[in-house]
């Protein structure tokens, strides 16, 4: 079966042989369920998604980006959760997508959107932490902020659902994307340094983030040019591919970029002290 796929003209070779993968049929109808199955969840299966759903509203009921003020005793770990959850998730999307797209056509398109949603969510979730402790102190530019990204990562995942956005010829197209919905924490970045100039913690997170961009945008060169295996056909079929190179780059931007918020954290709990 060929699929046009991400690099498929540089490679030479099959990354995976297709044949070892039908095991997995099963793992697609876990996550495309009809309606016949949905009105047969049983009791128990209901009473687990109540409770994870109370769950979920006890935790946010208790911070949220609504309330005007913060616990004067306390720096809220939930914003630090949530990066964290994108980032997994973001990984882990991608690593499924990356060992099972190359199955059929059906899961082609269905895993590379997942993983273009993983991406999105990663990206909506970096914004949460530094904005939610940097704008503290000003409720009405901290709501704008998140629900402004929030928006932008809906809709860029409701335009990469399109089956005809995930072929390979609209890679540089969904790199661009990504690259300006990731850039445009530039707005509240020059924002808080404004707002908090002078304070030295704010201004070494700044230094982070600046080198997270670098690492976001050099690694999205060699997404987008396919380098080195345009340089070489077959030579990097299995190893040292753009793509592999690519992510090296993006778990490098998000060290960077935890480091910074762990900063901004840190100066967050020293002023309520």
């Amino acid at each position: 079966m060929a699929i046009e796929g991400y690099c498929s003209q540089h490679f030479l070779r099959a990354q995976r042989d297709t044949q070892y993968l039908d095991a997995f049929d099963w793992i697609f109808d876990i996550f495309v369920v009809d309606g016949d199955e949905l009105d047969g969840q049983d009791e128990a299966g209901e009473r687990d998604r109540r409770f994870i759903r109370e769950s979920y509203t006890t935790l946010f009921a208790k911070s949220t980006i609504f309330g005007a003020k913060e616990d004067t005793n306390s720096v809220p770990l939930w914003p630090w959760i949530v990066f964290l959850v994108g980032a997994m998730g973001c990984l882990i999307f991608s690593s499924i997508s990356h060992l099972l797209a190359c199955h059929s056509r059906r899961f082609y398109y269905f895993f590379w959107r997942l993983d273009y949603t993983g991406i999105s969510l990663m990206i909506v979730c970096s914004f949460f932490a530094p904005i939610y402790y940097t704008f503290s102190d000003y409720p009405e530019w901290r709501f704008f902020y998140l629900s402004s990204i929030t928006l932008v990562g809906i809709l860029v995942v409701i335009t990469l659902l399109s089956p005809a956005l995930s072929s390979g010829r609209f890679r540089s197209f969904r790199a661009t994307l990504f690259l300006c919905m990731g850039f445009s924490g530039v707005i509240p970045a020059a924002h808080a340094v404004v707002l908090h100039w002078g304070h030295r913690q704010i201004l070494w997170s700044l230094v982070y983030e600046i080198v997270m961009g670098l690492l976001y945008g050099v690694g999205a060169v060699f997404y987008m040019t396919r380098i080195p295996e345009r340089w070489k056909p077959g030579a990097f079929d299995i190893v040292g591919h753009s793509h592999q190179i690519f992510h090296v780059f993006v778990v490098a931007a998000a060290l960077s970029h935890s480091a910074a918020t762990m900063n901004i954290m840190e100066w967050r709990r020293g002023l309520q002290a």
